[in-house]
């Protein structure tokens, strides 16, 4: 029987603030976040602030010249900002095919007893130091790309990026010279060091396909191939460009292993097989220590072209993940 006198009963409010150790967790992200933020932006405003001197004086001029000649007031970068493309384009290519592969050979192909030993040594890459990369690709790397660029030139020199001008590619004796310290050099070793990030990506993506639609596909009979390729992939597809993409903006705004083998040239220049090429990191890096303080303005105003265009790159490649079926379980 029910005591008319009791209280009547009322549902529970639930409150969804974080208490105790979890407010602690919550605040502590939340400053990390806004600290991350807030560096970022104060790198963006202070590089714009030291670009507006150059940017008045020289306009537009800035962005289009070609030339590099500050003690003759004539400042350009436009030649840079070509090798810059130039060389990460050069460095995807070889970087993409090899990450993807990796990736597909750590997560459905290797054996389970070296699957650990294969991710470690793929993540020991990324901390080998730039300057390490550059002399590997220096001393060892280069007098093979030279070869191999001219090949490149000699069997397929009607396409423009592969010419290399003033040279005969069917002459008896080829000048090696001709085909060193350039942009294609240049991006064979900055691939070496974009390749772990993208392959980490990638694994970490086809990990996260779903068993179920594994199992199904070989329930109707597909092959392992087959798995891959209708299940394995198209679920990873986000991963795959997320990765690749943020392996570009690594690779756009490498700078060590780029100023050990490249022979700087101030020019807009695609052939990537010919001698001389430039990037704004390569350029910043060795203009920095003679230069004065209209030269440094200038310096500055490059570097924060190239923060534009990596954070452009970085934010599109972030946003493709994040949108994509795979980059919701395995955003990490």
């Amino acid at each position: 029987m029910v005591d008319p006198s009791a209280p009547e009963a009322a549902p529970r409010r639930i409150s969804r603030r974080a208490t105790g150790g979890d407010a602690v967790f919550v605040n502590v992200v939340r400053t990390i976040g806004a600290s991350v933020l807030v560096i970022t932006g104060g790198v963006g405003v202070f590089l714009a602030w030291q670009a507006v001197p150059t940017i008045h004086r020289y306009g537009l001029g800035f962005f289009t010249g070609e030339r590099w000649e500050p003690d003759q007031d004539v400042i350009g970068i436009a030649g840079v900002l070509v090798g810059t493309v130039s060389i990460a384009l050069v460095a995807m290519t070889f970087a993409f095919p090899l990450s993807l592969l990796t990736a597909l050979y750590i997560s459905e192909y290797a054996p389970a007893r070296i699957k650990g030993l294969l991710v470690s040594m793929v993540d020991l890459m990324a901390a080998i130091p730039s300057i390490v990369w550059g002399l590997w690709g220096f001393f060892l790397i280069m007098p093979h790309a030279s070869a191999l660029a001219y090949w490149l030139q000699r069997h397929f020199g009607w396409v423009p990026f592969f010419q290399v001008r003033n040279t005969d590619p069917h002459s008896p004796v080829w000048d090696s010279t001709r085909y060193v310290s350039s942009a294609f050099c240049a991006g064979i070793a900055v691939a070496m060091m974009v390749l772990p990030m993208g392959c980490a990506v990638m694994r970490q993506v086809f990990s996260q396909t779903p068993p179920g639609e594994r199992e199904a596909a070989l329930a109707l009979g597909a092959t392992k191939w087959g798995v891959i390729r209708s299940v394995v992939l198209p679920f990873g597809r986000g991963g795959i460009i997320g990765g690749t993409m943020l392996g570009l903006g690594r690779a756009l705004g490498e700078t060590i292993a780029v100023v050990l083998i490249i022979s700087p040239a101030f020019q807009v220049k695609w052939n990537i097989l010919e001698i001389g090429a430039n990037s704004v990191s390569a350029l910043i890096a060795i203009q920095f220590g003679d230069a004065s303080p209209s030269q440094l303005s200038a310096l500055l105003a490059a570097g924060f072209v190239l923060f534009m265009i990596t954070l452009a790159v970085n934010t599109l490649a972030a946003v493709v993940v994040n949108r994509s079926r795979s980059g919701a379980d395995a955003d990490a």
